[in-house]
């Protein structure tokens, strides 16, 4: 790999893992699979990770059609994204995004409770680990705004391979679930959040700079 496709790999790389944010998803899942068997919480992750993957290289290919039949600008998303993306990493770093993640996950075992199922019977690797958890709003406008960002096919294979290394990690984290949050806890997994978050946010206000320049032809 030449070194500026190696450059926008390592870029796209930590943006698509602060975004997806592989440590915040362990304690998520390992508390949704409680109770559940090996087999079964091995299954739902890689169901997880795989749905989440199609979802991301289908926004990552077809993006830019799409947002072209709404009208919409490569800049004009850009900065609209740079935008969401920095919402994101604040709330990374005041940890709300980790509140509100849990919040979901108790209300998928408070809805299975209801229900009088047992948590094995419920999968939860479409809704709320692959969707939204993993592929939400803002990693679907980071990988968005990564293609937009590639010229030609080269390129925009290199964005898809960092996304393959982030979920692979991501695969990785969720497996060994159950381990990691015994050996790191949650102080240690509160403060990598916030790190992250703020690298975030100074990657989403490059994508907001980007799209200024860009509209204003700077």
């Amino acid at each position: 790999m030449t070194g500026p496709l190696l450059t926008l790999f390592i870029s796209a790389f930590a943006t698509l893992f602060v975004v997806l944010d592989p440590p915040g998803c362990v304690p998520i899942f390992s508390s949704l699979t409680n109770g559940a068997s090996v087999a079964h919480r091995r299954a739902m992750a890689i169901r997880s990770v795989l749905i989440a993957s199609a979802v991301m290289v289908a926004f990552a290919l077809g993006g830019q059609s799409f947002l072209g039949a709404l009208g919409i600008s490569l800049p004009a998303f850009k900065i609209a994204g740079g935008v969401m993306v920095f919402l994101i990493a604040i709330d990374m770093v005041f940890e709300k995004r980790t509140e509100r993640r849990e919040n979901r996950a108790e209300e998928v075992i408070s809805a299975a409770q209801a229900a009088a199922k047992p948590l094995e019977s419920e999968d939860i690797s479409v809704f709320p680990m692959a969707i939204p958890m993993l592929a939400g709003p803002g990693s679907l406008a980071a990988i968005m705004l990564l293609a937009a960002r590639s010229h030609g096919p080269k390129e925009t294979l290199v964005v898809l391979a960092a996304l393959g290394s982030v979920m692979l990690i991501t695969l990785m984290a969720l497996l060994a679930a159950g381990p990691i949050m015994k050996l790191v806890g949650a102080k240690f997994e509160g403060a990598l959040t916030r790190l992250l978050g703020v690298v975030l946010a100074a990657l989403a206000a490059q994508f907001v700079v980007d799209g200024i320049k860009q509209s204003f032809g700077i």
